[in-house]
């Protein structure tokens, strides 16, 4: 079953066609990568998609619900999670309290009122316990290594129980043995029913854990595919590596 459809979606800042009339689908339960060379448009579809962005032009459909007039939180409640390729925790705070803040029933408002509920304790200890950072709970945010909040929000964004989690870039920088974990924590995500939508400039976790890839260039949909047919693309090796 498609989950979520983006129909001739366009995005210009000054002039500069940022997403130029984009169309493709992603099917429940799959793991599912946006490629391409930087400034290909791929974060800025993401910025789309969960609403930091509106687009100048055409739909974004989401179990069939239409969400590109929805702001963020909406979709959010909608069952889209998203994480980006620079942490934005809240740094004088606490790891715990990073996760809960990302709560759709709690919220940084929220937080501010009161103290973290036992319910609440219990399932963001669980999240990082699934990370493999529970030991960093009580910890500040502002603390952890960049590897460690990427974990860290991999959790956060879970704590809504998304339908869809968009993950931007969340090999970048990493070290091997982490990087193990987050590949490893994806694939029981989309194991346990969680549909995986991710921008990766690492060829090798692509063509590993993705199936289909959707390659974007110049703000354009290229191509998509089987992660065997995007390697033997011309199209794609002349426009995403270069040669061809």
């Amino acid at each position: 079953m498609v989950l979520l459809e983006v129909k001739n979606v366009a995005k210009s800042f000054g002039g500069i066609h940022a997403v130029d009339e984009c169309s493709f689908s992603v099917v429940e339960g799959t793991i599912t990568a946006l490629i391409g060379p930087n400034g290909a448009g791929k974060t800025t579809m993401f910025n789309i998609i969960n609403g930091l962005h509106r687009a100048d032009q055409g739909e974004i459909l989401f179990d069939g619900r239409n969400i590109e007039k929805l702001e963020p939180h909406q979709i959010t409640r909608a069952g889209i999670s998203r994480t980006f390729q620079l942490s934005r925790q809240l740094s004088d705070m606490t790891v715990l309290e990073n996760i809960v803040v990302q709560s759709p029933a709690r919220g940084l408002r929220g937080l501010m009122k009161s103290a973290i509920l036992g319910a609440e304790r219990e399932k963001a200890m669980d999240l990082l316990e699934f990370v493999g950072i529970a030991q960093l709970a009580n910890l500040p945010a502002g603390r952890l290594s960049y590897g460690q909040k990427k974990l860290m929000d991999i959790a956060a964004g879970m704590i809504a129980n998304p339908r869809m989690f968009l993950l931007d870039e969340p090999a970048g920088g990493i070290n091997p043995a982490l990087l193990d974990v987050i590949i490893d924590r994806v694939q029981q995500l989309r194991a346990q029913g969680v549909t995986i939508f991710i921008v990766e400039h690492n060829m090798d976790v692509v063509m590993s854990i993705c199936d289909p890839v959707i390659v974007m260039a110049y703000g354009k949909v290229l191509a998509s595919g089987p992660p065997s047919a995007i390697q033997k693309n011309g199209e794609v090796l002349d426009a995403y590596l270069g040669v061809g």
